[in-house]
């Protein structure tokens, strides 16, 4: 507090700021309340699922739900396929849009503006408008229901290039790449022992952001994947809704088991998550 500043506006800005943190409080709330549903329907018994309104502590817990899912589902090996799935699509994007970002933020070449125009385009066209010509390429390719086919779909992401590429040009000297140039270090040399260590931040918000994409994918792993045992967490839960029902309390277990990979990836990540959003000036 500065000692010129007026004790009425300094308890101004204290109410302020508790108000202003009460409400995120409520918000913070709001956006937990489905979390808390989900995990509590998973110990429901059916006949209180259908109780109204609804309890958030279960009357009679059961693991009813939980061994249904386990016995008459194959739930792990869908959750290894969307960990698979996930963690080779988020290797790939972090690696493409490294080297991406970098040629397109430090290197003045012919044509480097058209080509970064052309991929700031690609990043407002939907991913369902060229689905379509995308499963036939893939199908006359015959990579339909193969991790080849599956990942075509997830390899680059032109938002991480734009991202890396503007932390490159605001973070990253010229100085520093041209000094190492004078000392005689080869592109290669200069990209994995200088660029690639400074980038730790924003790749770590990026391997978040890609993995979370690939993690929560639903429409092209639905249309490339055709085998029961080969579809991914999402397109599993799927399976307990038909036409007219859906099996609230298998459905509720089976997401609420689907959470604890995603948790843990997010929990290790955190930390890069927060400072490479701050690194990068990304904003939501």
């Amino acid at each position: 507090m500065s000692e010129h500043e007026h004790p009425s506006v300094v308890g101004q800005n204290r109410i302020v700021g508790l108000v202003i943190d009460a409400v995120l409080c409520v918000v913070s709330l709001m956006m937990l309340l489905p979390l808390v549903f989900l995990i509590s329907n998973a110990f429901k018994t059916p006949p209180e699922l259908l109780v109204w309104p609804p309890t958030v502590i279960p009357h009679q817990p059961t693991l009813d739900n939980i061994v249904s899912v386990l016995r008459e589902t194959p739930l792990f090996r869908w959750i290894g396929n969307s960990l698979i799935f996930a963690t080779l699509s988020t290797a790939s994007i972090v690696s493409t849009s490294a080297i991406a970002g970098y040629v397109l933020g430090k290197f003045d070449l012919p044509g480097i503006p058209v080509i970064f125009g052309v991929i700031i385009a690609t990043a407002v066209v939907p991913f369902e408008v060229y689905m379509i010509p995308l499963y036939l390429n893939v199908q006359s390719a015959g990579l339909l229901n193969t991790w080849p086919g599956l990942l075509v779909g997830y390899l680059v992401m032109s938002f991480g290039i734009f991202l890396i590429r503007q932390y490159v040009m605001t973070s990253i000297p010229d100085e520093l790449l041209e000094a190492a140039r004078v000392d005689g270090a080869g592109e290669g040399w200069i990209f994995l022992r200088i660029v690639l260590p400074l980038m730790r931040g924003p790749l770590g918000a990026l391997a978040v952001l890609a993995f979370f994409q690939a993690w929560t994918a639903f429409a092209w792993p639905l249309v490339v994947m055709t085998n029961k045992d080969t579809y991914t967490l999402e397109v599993g839960l799927a399976l307990f809704q038909t036409g007219f029902t859906v099996d609230i309390g298998r459905l509720s277990a089976a997401a609420a088991l689907a959470l604890v990979p995603s948790a843990l990836f997010f929990s290790l990540m955190r930390r890069n998550f927060v400072r490479g959003v701050a690194a990068s000036g990304l904003k939501e």
